[in-house]
């Protein structure tokens, strides 16, 4: 009789640790799953179950969503991009680029326009040419149409430049390489 009793509590003691690990997890399951502010009152393990089911099918159909949307904007990209290529990638080679420099209280805004393939350098350029000159860029924009692309830079003057003196100078740097760079992307 003896061995038949111990079996039977090893049985029990089995049976006992696969209830606790199950709540465990039960329990885990329903941290994770939000819950609505209104409900304070504990529900059943089975609502549990539902709750976290019917969450994880929402959360299923928000990724499908979200997927197709993303792939409908890949889509749009790529048809923009090729045909960009196809009829203003041409175009924007022979686009120059032009700078409008303005003068604003102790501030300098600087417009550029350039076509798309030139545009990263034209701006690297101007932000470099406005370091040099001792300014602090405190804003920088752009926003592409078509075959062009308009960047528009705010600097504030440094120490050692004053409103003026100092923006002249500028001035003429960036007119100079924009100037420079009209006849070597001809």
């Amino acid at each position: 009789m003896e061995p038949n009793s111990s079996s039977r509590a090893d049985r029990k003691t089995i049976e006992k640790n696969r209830r606790n690990h199950m709540k465990s997890l039960y329990s885990k399951l329903n941290s994770l799953v939000p819950h609505r502010p209104h409900k304070e009152v504990v529900s059943s393990l089975p609502d549990q179950l539902h709750e976290a089911a019917r969450y994880i099918k929402t959360l299923q159909m928000k990724l499908e969503k979200m997927r197709e949307k993303k792939e409908a904007l890949v889509l749009i990209e790529d048809q923009r991009v090729s045909n960009a290529s196809s009829s203003g990638k041409a175009m924007a080679v022979f686009r120059p680029p032009q700078i409008d420099i303005r003068e604003v209280g102790s501030a300098l805004e600087v417009v550029l326009v350039t076509g798309l393939d030139q545009h990263k350098f034209m701006f690297n350029e101007t932000i470099r040419i406005l370091h040099g000159e001792g300014t602090e860029v405190v804003n920088a924009t752009y926003s592409v149409a078509e075959d062009a692309v308009f960047h528009t830079i705010r600097a504030k003057f440094g120490e050692n430049n004053y409103p003026g003196h100092g923006a002249a100078r500028i001035s003429e740097r960036l007119q100079k390489f924009v100037h420079a760079a009209n006849y070597s992307f001809d």
